[in-house]
């Protein structure tokens, strides 16, 4: 029997993949990456062994996930389309470079995946795969001639679940798909495949509604060394997180109480699909906003220039797949050198859907309250301005030139 991984989450596809693969006569090893998703994993394991996995993983990726993972997107200011902070494209590289890793120790010559052939997730699955280890084989059933004609979609899934006895949650009434860790959760399918229909308020797991939040505002500093979070205090009630994921942990906390991190986008995925996602991101929200703040006092401006030029491209590596490529350690070494004065705290209050800047300083800070003075002259010669001023116009008042030229 051919061994086979299979990225397992316990939900409606990889549970009927899994059952497939064992009627097809693969040795199936369930994998089960614990990247802050709300499951019970034992459960899960139980579930898997019942279906027909010969044995079980479950890999504990949070602290790898945050520190290696969330924070270089923080560092980066990662955002896909300005709207979306790649909860789940960033889970995916450490789940996939993890299955590598076990189907290594197992001697498995193949991997699997429950992604579909419309999606992203395919592509950050396998080209993590390949990646890492170029002589991998991979199963990818919906892309699978045989598997598609057994399974057009989620409705054949469930009638299959039934008929095998593989207990899951989705049903016809409602079939939403979600994708849940430590950074985010999110939406789609069901209802959310009409762009024009708003979600249900009981749909959301994570954040409170904003309007059901606290009346008052939760006052914070974080802390930052290097671009890096590495300490959060709660103003009101003193407590203090330094550890990373403890850290990460806390504020998604905080951020979920306060309604904060809601968005509903429809976005462009890889393979040229509009797809329209909602998505609940507290944690991370917070850090960006925090982190773009630190910046503004302790960063030079054609640094912060250059660094604003690849984060785009940082955003886009990552929703396409690429983390584990030649570029994205290009990028990753160049942000990560931009990074090296970032030091500091950022005042900050969390207020109904809202995070609130309140003040900021750093050791490392460039701000000069005596050049930037309206009221004193501070050292700065405003006599020297004309000719800078006059210096930037030649070319203006040469093209005003010409334009009146032709005009004659």
């Amino acid at each position: 029997m051919e061994k086979v991984v299979l990225a397992y989450s316990g939900g409606l596809d990889t549970s009927c993949i899994l059952k497939w693969l064992v009627e097809k006569g693969y040795d199936v090893i369930a994998y089960i990456a614990d990247v802050g998703q709300n499951e019970d994993f034992q459960a899960a394991k139980e579930k898997a062994l019942d279906i027909g996995a010969s044995k079980v993983y479950i890999e504990d990726l949070k602290g790898e996930f945050v520190t290696d993972f969330i924070f270089k997107a923080i560092e980066a200011n990662a955002i896909y389309e300005s709207r979306y902070l790649l909860g789940t494209a960033l889970a995916r590289p450490p789940i996939a470079k993890r299955q590598i890793e076990i189907a290594e120790k197992e001697g498995a010559g193949y991997v699997a995946h429950g992604a579909t052939g419309k999606g992203n997730d395919q592509v950050r699955f396998e080209l993590t795969y390949y990646a890492l280890n170029p002589g991998i084989k991979i199963i990818s059933p919906w892309k699978d001639k045989e598997f598609l004609e057994q399974f057009s979609g989620r409705p054949d899934l469930i009638n299959y679940a039934k008929e095998k006895g593989i207990p899951v949650d989705a049903t016809h009434e409602k079939p939403f798909s979600t994708d849940e860790n430590l950074m985010h959760i999110s939406y789609e399918s069901g209802i959310l495949e009409n762009p024009a229909v708003q979600p249900n308020r009981d749909m959301f797991k994570l954040t409170v509604d904003p309007r059901d939040a606290p009346n008052r505002e939760t006052e914070l500093e974080i802390h930052f060394r290097d671009g890096l979070p590495v300490k959060v205090v709660n103003k009101d009630d003193g407590t203090e997180r330094e550890d990373p994921l403890e850290l990460f942990q806390y504020l998604n906390e905080l951020g979920a109480k306060n309604g904060i991190g809601r968005i509903d986008i429809v976005e462009n995925r890889y393979v040229g699909i509009k797809s329209r996602g909602v998505y609940e991101t507290p944690g991370a929200t917070i850090l960006r906003e925090a982190h773009l703040d630190i910046e503004s006092i302790a960063m030079d401006r054609e640094v912060m220039r250059l660094r604003d030029m690849l984060a785009p491209k940082f955003a886009e590596l990552v929703y396409y797949g690429f983390w584990f490529s030649p570029e994205m350690e290009f990028l990753t070494a160049s942000i990560g050198k931009s990074q090296e004065l970032i030091d500091g705290v950022v005042h900050l209050s969390l207020y109904r859907g809202n995070v609130t800047i309140k003040g900021r300083e750093s050791p490392s800070s460039l701000y000069n309250k005596e050049l930037s003075s309206m009221d004193i002259e501070g050292g700065f010669n405003q006599e020297d301005s004309e000719g800078f001023i006059k210096i930037n116009a030649i070319r203006l008042m040469a093209h005003r030139a010409i334009v009146e030229k032709k005009r004659q």
